[in-house]
C-alpha cells in the first residue's frame, strides 16, 4: 500500500459525488470530464476498463463553476471561474488514428496571486476506490530541464501503459513573470504523478493576463511493456506520435562558411587556445588555462573536424593540423604502452583538484576517445594516426578483459585498482563504454580487417543487455554505441543488436529538451531540441553536442538500407535540423554580455572570441560557468562538411539541414536523396558566392518542379520534405 496525501485520499469520492458533464467515445476509449468542486478531472477509461484520471484544473481552495461548455465534435472549450479568477481548458483528439489526448489550461487571477502549493496532475482509479492500493511501473521521468516526460504503465490493475508529454514551453510566460523554473516539474512518486505547477513564493502571479498553466499531451495503449527492450522502442514510439503535433519553432539558418573562417582564425592566432611544452605547440583545454597540462583528446577533438574540412575542401593541410599531428608522440607512455590522458612528462604539474587530475587516473569512457579519433584519422591515411592507435591497442583491451567489459568510472592505469566503481551508489559504473569499446573495435576491424577486433565488439555490447534506458551515461558516448550497434546488425543481422541500438537512442531522447524556453536568459537563445552531456547535468555542453549531432547524422545515413523504427525517421533528422539552427549560440559572440558568468571555473572567457563556451542553461542561470572550451571550438566544421554540399566544377553550394545520401551529378544537373520522414520539411539552400555567373536554376522535388520559398541575388531558398528525391538542373543565363 502506498502513502498518499490528502489532495489524492479524496479522489475516487469526489468523482462518485460528481456529476459528468462531457463524455466522448474514441478509439475504444472513453474520456469523461467532471467538476469535482475544487478539481476538473478527466477520467478515462481504458478497453479493459481500467481507468485513471487527469486534473487540467486546480482551484486553490475555490469550487469551480461551468460559465459556458463548447463542444464542435473537434474541441471541447470549458470556461470556468472560481472565486479567484477565470480559467479555460480546451480537449483535443488531435490524432484521428491513435487514443492521443491533448488538454491546455489557462488561468487569469483576478488580483496579483502567491501559489505556495499545487497538487500532481495524475492519479490512477480503481473500481472501489483504493487509490493507495494501485500499483504502476515509471519507465521513464523528466529530470532537470528536460523534456516533460513521463512514460508509465498501471500493473494493478493491469490496465496498459501510458505517455505523457508536457509542452512547457507553452508555460514560458507564467515562469517570466514569476521568476520561476520548470525544471523538476513532471514525475512524482506512484500514485501521485504528472505535472505540478512551479509554486510562487517570492514573486506572484500578475492578474495582467491569461497565463497557459498547463499543456499535456497523453497516448494511451492497452499493452504495457514486457522487457526493457520494449519499453525503449515503444518510448520512441510514443514520442514521435506526440512530436507530430507539437508546435515547433522556426529554425534560423546561420552562414556556417562565415562561422567556420571566424573560429579557424581565432583557433589559430588567439594566444589564450596555446600552450608550449618543450618547443611544441599544444592546444588548452579551455581558454587561457596555462595551468593544466595538455591533454592528447583536446588535441584530437580538433584535428578529426580539421581532417574533415580539409577533405571537404580538398585543400593544402594547414600548418596548424600538421604541429597538432606531430605533438600526439609525446602523449605516448612507453611503460604503459598506450597514449596517457596528460604528457606523461607533465604528470607531476597536475593540480589533483578532480579524480582524474591525479597521477595515472583513468575516466573510462576517456581512455577508448582519442583512440576512436586516431583510428578515425588512420582510416583517412594518416600513418602517425595508425602507428599510435596500434601501439595502444592492446592495451585497451587488456583493460577490457580485466573488467570484463564492465567500467568503473575511475581507475588507476598502472595497477588497473579501482578508484570509483560506481556513478552513484547502486548504480553501477560507465554503463555506455562497453559500447564505445565496440566502437574502438569496430573501426579497427575496419582499418586492419582482422577478425579478433569483430570478435571483441561482439563481447563487449552482451553487457549492454538488460541495461534499457539506464545504458546512457554520457551522450556522446551513447550516440557512438547507437552506431556501433548498428554496424554490428548490418554484419550479423542479429535483430538483438538493432534493438540495443534502438535502447541508446532512447537514452539520448530521453535526455533531450524539446521544448521551447522562452524565460529568463533562455529568451536570448535557440534551445528548442538540445541535449544534455550527463543525467544530471544541469546545462548542455557544446562538445558533446557536436559529437551527438555527428554520431546521429552518421546513424541516420547508415541505416538507409535498414528497415529501422519509422519514429527515427522523425526523431533524428528533427534533432539535426534544430541542432544545426541553435549551436551557433554557443558562441560568447552571439550572446548578450549579461547572460554571460562572471565566476569562471577554468580560465577566461572573451565575449568576442569565435571559441564556444562548455556550457549553456536554460533559464535564469548564466552560461559560461565552467569555461570556454578550445576542444569544442571543432563545432562549426562539423557542420560545414555535414550539411553543405559541393558541385564539382561549379561555385555554388548546395545547404539542406537534414542529410542527403546518394548525390550523383551528371552534366549540369545534381540528383541526390533526402533522409527523414515525409511527414516533415527540412531547408533546402542553394547559395552562390559574390562573383557568381548568372545561372538559370530549376529544382525538382519527387519529379515535381517546385519554387522558392524566398530567393536574393546570393540566395535561393526551398522546403522540400524527407524521404524524397530532389533533382537540380541549371544553365548559363
Amino acid at each position: 500500500m502506498h502513502t498518499i496525501s490528502p489532495w489524492a485520499a479524496t479522489v475516487h469520492a469526489d468523482l462518485e459525488n460528481s456529476a459528468v458533464i462531457w463524455e466522448k467515445e474514441f478509439q475504444n476509449y472513453t474520456f469523461q470530464v467532471f467538476n469535482a468542486g475544487d478539481s476538473i478531472w478527466i477520467v478515462v477509461t481504458w478497453p479493459n476498463k481500467g481507468q485513471m484520471a487527469f486534473r487540467p484544473a486546480f482551484g486553490m481552495n475555490s469550487c469551480f463553476e461551468v460559465t459556458n461548455l463548447f463542444d464542435d465534435g473537434q474541441l471541447l472549450v470549458i470556461n470556468l471561474q472560481t472565486r479567484l479568477g477565470q480559467y479555460e481548458v480546451q480537449i483535443s483528439f488531435p490524432d484521428d488514428n491513435a487514443p492521443l489526448l491533448h488538454y491546455t489550461t489557462s488561468f487569469k487571477t483576478n488580483q496579483p496571486l502567491m501559489i505556495p502549493f499545487w497538487p500532481r496532475d495524475i492519479i490512477p482509479l480503481t473500481q472501489n476506490g483504493s487509490v493507495e492500493n494501485t500499483n504502476g511501473k515509471i519507465y521513464m521521468n523528466q529530470i532537470g530541464a528536460r523534456s516533460g516526460m513521463l512514460f508509465a504503465s498501471m500493473t494493478k490493475p493491469k490496465t496498459g501503459s501510458f505517455f505523457y508529454f508536457q509542452d512547457l514551453g507553452s508555460m514560458s510566460a507564467y515562469c517570466e513573470a514569476t521568476e520561476t523554473s520548470l525544471a523538476e516539474t513532471v514525475g512524482g512518486s506512484w500514485p501521485e504523478i504528472g505535472f505540478k505547477l512551479p509554486v510562487l513564493e517570492n514573486k506572484p502571479l500578475p492578474s495582467d493576463q491569461a497565463y497557459i498553466i498547463s499543456d499535456a499531451y497523453v497516448l494511451f495503449s492497452a499493452d504495457a511493456a514486457e522487457n526493457e527492450m520494449q519499453q525503449t522502442a515503444q518510448f520512441l514510439d510514443n514520442l514521435a506520435e506526440v512530436y507530430r503535433f507539437l508546435p515547433h519553432p522556426e529554425v534560423e539558418y546561420h552562414n556556417w562558411p562565415e562561422i567556420t573562417e571566424n573560429c579557424l582564425q581565432d583557433i589559430f592566432t588567439n594566444k589564450g587556445c596555446w600552450t608550449q611544452t618543450k618547443g611544441i605547440p599544444y592546444l588548452n583545454a579551455y581558454l587561457c588555462d596555462y595551468d593544466t597540462p595538455a591533454e592528447i583528446m583536446v588535441q584530437l577533438a580538433i584535428l578529426v573536424p580539421l581532417d574533415e574540412l580539409k577533405n571537404w575542401t580538398c585543400t593544402e593541410t594547414d600548418p596548424v593540423y600538421n604541429d597538432l599531428l606531430n605533438g600526439l608522440d609525446a602523449f605516448y607512455d612507453p611503460q604503459l604502452k598506450t597514449v596517457n590522458r596528460w604528457l606523461p612528462q607533465l604528470k607531476d604539474d597536475l593540480d589533483k583538484s578532480e579524480e582524474q587530475k591525479k597521477e595515472m587516473v583513468m575516466d573510462s569512457w576517456y581512455l577508448h576517445h582519442p583512440l576512436m579519433n586516431l583510428a578515425r584519422l588512420a582510416l583517412t591515411g594518416e600513418k602517425k594516426a595508425e602507428e599510435l592507435v596500434l601501439r595502444s591497442i592492446e592495451y585497451a583491451i587488456k583493460v577490457a578483459h580485466h573488467f570484463d567489459y564492465q567500467w568503473p568510472v575511475f581507475y588507476k592505469m598502472d595497477t588497473l585498482e579501482v578508484i570509483k566503481e560506481e556513478t552513484a551508489p547502486g548504480k553501477g559504473g560507465e554503463k555506455d563504454v562497453p559500447g564505445s569499446y565496440a566502437h574502438l573495435m569496430l573501426l579497427l576491424y575496419r582499418l586492419t580487417n582482422e577478425k579478433r577486433y569483430f570478435n571483441e565488439a561482439e563481447k563487449s555490447v552482451k553487457k549492454l543487455i538488460g541495461q534499457g534506458f539506464d545504458i546512457f551515461y554520457q551522450a556522446n558516448i551513447t550516440a557512438f554505441s547507437a552506431g556501433a550497434l548498428l554496424e554490428l546488425y548490418k554484419i550479423t543481422k542479429k535483430p538483438e543488436y538493432l534493438d540495443l541500438s534502438y535502447a541508446c537512442l532512447a537514452g539520448l531522447f530521453k535526455n533531450m529538451q524539446i521544448w521551447d524556453c522562452q524565460y529568463g536568459y533562455g529568451k536570448n537563445y535557440r534551445n528548442y531540441f538540445s541535449i544534455f552531456p550527463l543525467n544530471e547535468a544541469p546545462y548542455t555542453a557544446a562538445y558533446e553536442e557536436m559529437e551527438v549531432y555527428a554520431a546521429l547524422s552518421e546513424y541516420l545515413i547508415q541505416s538507409e538500407s535498414v528497415e529501422i523504427l519509422p519514429s527515427l525517421k522523425i526523431l533524428i533528422p528533427e534533432f539535426l535540423k534544430y541542432a544545426v539552427s541553435r549551436l551557433p549560440y554557443y558562441y560568447p559572440t552571439m550572446l548578450p554580455e549579461e547572460m554571460l558568468s562572471e565566476d569562471v571555473k577554468t580560465g577566461e572567457i572573451v565575449k568576442d572570441l569565435w571559441i564556444p563556451l562548455e556550457d549553456l542553461y536554460t533559464g535564469w542561470e548564466k552560461s559560461g560557468q565552467v569555461g570556454q572550451e578550445v576542444y569544442g571550438a571543432g563545432l562549426g566544421f562539423g557542420v560545414m562538411t555535414r550539411q553543405y554540399h559541393k558541385v564539382k566544377d561549379e561555385d555554388f553550394l548546395l545547404f539542406a539541414d537534414y542529410p542527403l545520401v546518394n548525390y550523383k551529378k551528371s552534366k549540369n544537373t545534381v540528383r541526390f536523396t533526402v533522409l527523414g520522414s515525409d511527414e516533415f520539411d527540412c531547408n533546402f539552400k542553394i547559395l552562390f558566392p559574390e562573383n557568381s555567373s548568372k545561372i538559370k536554376i530549376e529544382v525538382f522535388h519527387n519529379k515535381k518542379r517546385i519554387q522558392t520559398t524566398a530567393k536574393s541575388k546570393f540566395l535561393l531558398e526551398y522546403k522540400i520534405t524527407g524521404d524524397s528525391i530532389v533533382e537540380i538542373a541549371w544553365q548559363l543565363n
